[in-house]
């Protein structure tokens, strides 16, 4: 197992500057004075025990993000200034912002700072360097700090200045969040405890290609739901009528059966469905074998059946990786067959029997929605770095932080 620097690793913080990557790239709507506010504070939160313990140890705490695409301008409304308030309101502390991350007014601010005091810097991606991963601005980034530390898991999977460029300049290390990140990671995929299932759900085939291929040769059980699990029905001669499909990634959908057969990975696709003729919520629907999906039908769940064969099938698993939902979990009743089973997996976690480890965009929002996510062992808020990780990639910004 590889083993990563963390805060500890970096020795006395007192009085030195420390710069910390965060991602506070949230979600934001205007209020009814045209302020804007924060809908979901996930990512504030989970940064929030890296600020406090560097505050609390004498550091002088410099905070780095991009928020939205801003393409290297200067755009007013992607500004970091209105994550200031949050950020304080969040770790409790004083929070100084800044419009600018480089050059002679952020390092004059950042002499004048108090030991423990927070300073947040504007939006790294206001200048092309960040994403072209310039050296000239990831060593105009590391003039403001004496030390480095990534706690953005969500933003791992891009070489970018604030992320990897800067960690070869100065001495570095993981925050609290990264690196419980990568111990769940590790002891759901790198070191697990066997058997291993993985529920992959989703849309499209398409999306999650390296995903599928990587875990057939890692995992004992791969559970296929979504739009995703039609494409291989199809593929083994299914007539899914209306479905989403991929009919022309059926001979992929073959290949990745062959290769899981081939290293012993038990795929796990429904055998009876839940069909209705329109895609709305409680629209019409009916639960059939899969040899009764009529010509204008579609497939919008996985079905009852099905579903308690896998919640028996997870009570002899030690490990699950879960990615995606089952069904068109947005819309009642198609929420059935992802609540079902992720209660089945919370239960079990909750009982000790199971570690689960969960993440991509959806699957946060279906474990909210089914009420479990904070059963689970450990839920990543990343999208693309969790993905990737699914893919067996090694993540710029985490390489970089070996020992």
């Amino acid at each position: 197992m590889a083993t990563f620097k963390n805060i500890q690793s970096l020795g006395a913080l007192e009085g030195k500057r420390v710069l910390v990557r965060a991602d506070l790239n949230v979600p934001m709507k205007a209020d009814h004075e045209g302020d804007m506010t924060v809908t979901d504070d996930t990512r504030i939160r989970s940064v929030a025990p890296t600020l406090k313990a560097l505050s609390e140890q004498g550091a002088k705490v410099i905070v780095m993000s991009h928020f939205g695409r801003p393409k290297g301008q200067t755009v007013p409304e992607m500004s970091l200034e209105p994550l200031g308030q949050p950020l304080a309101n969040i770790t409790g502390l004083p929070v100084l912002f800044i419009n600018d991350c480089i050059g002679a007014e952020v390092a004059e601010t950042i002499d004048g700072m108090e030991n423990g005091a927070v300073l947040l810097l504007e939006n790294v991606r206001f200048y092309p360097g960040e994403e072209d991963n310039d050296p000239e601005f990831a060593r105009a980034l590391a003039q403001n700090g004496d030390v480095f530390v990534n706690d953005a898991f969500s933003c791992c999977h891009r070489a970018h200045a604030s992320t990897e460029g800067i960690a070869h300049l100065l001495p570095s290390a993981a925050g609290l969040a990264l690196e419980a990140e990568l111990k769940a990671l590790e002891n759901a995929l790198g070191n697990p405890q066997h058997p291993v299932a993985a529920v992959v759900g989703g849309a499209k085939v398409s999306t999650k290609l390296d995903v599928l291929t990587h875990l057939v040769e890692k995992v004992d059980h791969l559970i296929i739901g979504g739009g995703m699990a039609n494409t291989f029905l199809a593929a083994q001669g299914v007539d899914v009528g209306k479905s989403l499909c991929e009919h022309d990634l059926a001979d992929t959908a073959r290949d990745i059966l062959a290769r899981a057969e081939a290293a012993g990975c038990t795929v796990h696709l429904p055998t009876d469905v839940v069909v209705a003729k329109e895609f709305k919520a409680h629209a019409d629907n009916r639960t059939v074998a899969l040899d009764d999906v009529a010509q204008n039908e579609m497939i919008l769940d996985v079905g009852p059946a099905s579903v308690a064969k896998l919640a028996e099938q997870l009570k002899s698993c030690k490990t699950l990786i879960w990615n995606g939902p089952m069904g068109a979990f947005e819309i009642e009743p198609f929420d059935a067959a992802t609540v079902t089973l992720a209660k089945a997996a919370g239960a079990l976690t909750e009982a000790g029997s199971l570690l689960s480890v969960a993440g991509g965009g959806d699957t946060v929002a279906a474990l909210n929605h089914a009420g479990v996510a904070e059963q689970f062992s450990h839920i990543s808020t990343a999208g693309g770095a969790f993905l990737e990780w699914m893919e067996g990639k090694e993540l710029p910004g985490v390489k970089v932080l070996k020992q």
